[in-house]
């Protein structure tokens, strides 16, 4: 069955205008509530949201449908993706739902969806979902409609679980660390958390309007996290996107350190403690071929899947590893969490700059990247990558990178646009085979 409306990481778009209005919210509570009402116990679901200005509609129009179906609804307010994972499971809910469009614009928004095990969904359960969209759902009658109600300890349950993340004899005493949470939903947590652990915090886009989600701010926008840093004489920087469950890392230098580089310190340094499993990590086909070679050289396999951190979750799931990613930043640290969580994997990266007694730019440059280039082309409709000269441009680009490098050119899943990326060790040719697809691409759309 095709998919009309979940994509790689649930349900995502513009907000209130489109697929994406309080219409659609409530009918995913309808089809979600009912998909989810088995046994004969009195159901709840937990819902969180970031800090955008069309999460206050969505979160009501889910609270409609889901308790006009009989299933009661637990509201925490703004809260990390992660934390609303982690809820669904420790209050033994029936479903957990999340509204955000993680790193996009304040005007786009999502749902996504947790079973109760604190995992996203399976594509069964998506499409069962996506099938009674379009479907009258039967309501609940008389005493069996759901009840709605706030909790104010959701912050607090969360802030304790990623501490716990953190051994003991670790604390962060002495260290001056710079936090941007992307006036996002880990505004209040993360900063609490680091600074609870014995830092001194500066906290950065920690003033949501609404209106200001990753706006100049966060990790898909570094920039002022790097000159707050080195402004402040930090030690690092931490950035979080809008939902927090990725994390970008800026050194004592003002650097950049992307989710590769992450991915190898957390997986070596736990290889070397034992506590690594499945003897490597898995990442997407997007990281960087210099992580390939650099686990080699530890002995570890780095295992690769399609892009979304659902994928990587899944290989990591079935075959029994507890450390995986994406050089976007996403972090799965499945000891720790069920999905990913920028917050536990930042402090796993503190703990181990204390650990090391190490400057954070002697400790997270551990392999030199193969030149990497990545474009986007946007596009309006259509299969773009179906056209014959495209194909044959690309055809032509893999034949010159053969044995020197790799292409992985897809459609984003998550907005209309083609990615072209690129590595090997000539950057020259990677620029030229990138600039060659995407003009191929633009001519095609």
């Amino acid at each position: 069955m095709a998919r009309k409306f979940f994509g790689t990481d649930g349900i995502r778009g513009r907000a209130n205008d489109g697929v994406l209005t309080a219409d659609l919210a409530m009918k995913v509570g309808q089809a979600a509530g009912r998909h989810f009402l088995r046994g004969d116990h009195r159901h709840r679901v937990v819902i969180g949201k970031d800090t955008r200005l069309s999460g206050y509609m969505m979160e009501n129009a889910l609270v409609a449908g889901f308790t006009s179906v009989g299933m009661d609804v637990i509201m925490t307010g703004p809260l990390p993706t992660p934390a609303v994972a982690l809820l669904t499971r420790e209050m033994r809910a029936d479903l957990g739902v999340m509204i955000s469009a993680s790193h996009n614009p304040f005007d786009d928004n999502g749902i996504k969806l947790f079973g109760p095990d604190g995992f996203k969904l399976s594509d069964a359960d998506e499409l069962a979902i996506e099938a009674a969209l379009e479907q009258p759902q039967p309501f609940a009658k008389g005493a069996d409609v759901g009840r709605a109600r706030r909790i104010d300890d959701a912050r607090g349950r969360y802030i304790h679980a990623v501490k716990a993340s953190v051994a003991d004899d670790i604390r962060f005493d002495g260290l001056k660390i710079v936090v941007d949470c992307a006036h996002g939903a880990a505004y209040n947590v993360a900063p609490s958390a680091i600074w609870e652990l014995g830092a001194e915090v500066i906290a950065i886009g920690v003033e949501p309007n609404g209106l200001n989600i990753n706006a100049g701010v966060g990790s898909t926008s570094p920039a002022a996290l790097m000159a707050k840093v080195v402004e402040e004489g930090a030690d690092i920087g931490i950035a979080l996107d809008g939902d927090a469950d990725r994390l970008i890392v800026v050194d004592e230098k003002g650097q950049t350190v992307d989710g590769d580089q992450i991915m190898a310190l957390i997986g070596s340094q736990m290889a070397a403690s034992g506590q690594l499993k499945g003897g490597g990590v898995v990442a997407t086909v997007m990281s960087n071929l210099g992580l390939e070679r650099f686990l080699a050289s530890n002995g570890l396999d780095l295992v690769r899947t399609q892009v979304g951190d659902r994928y990587v979750l899944e290989a990591m799931r079935h075959g029994g590893y507890n450390v995986g990613g994406e050089q976007s930043g996403h972090m799965i640290l499945l000891d720790h969490a069920t999905t990913g969580d920028g917050t536990i994997a930042a402090l796993q990266v503190l703990a181990a700059l204390v650990r090391s007694g190490q400057r954070a730019s002697e400790l997270l440059h551990l392999f030199d990247p193969v030149p990497q280039l990545l474009r986007n082309v946007r596009y309006a409709g259509g299969k773009p990558l179906e056209n014959a000269q495209v194909r044959q441009v690309i055809a032509a680009a893999e034949a010159a990178l053969a044995g020197k490098g790799r292409l992985v050119i897809r459609p984003s899943g998550t907005e209309p646009v083609i990615r072209v990326m690129a590595e090997g060790d000539d950057e020259q040719q990677v620029e030229q085979v990138v600039a060659a697809i995407c003009t191929a691409v633009e001519a095609a759309v």
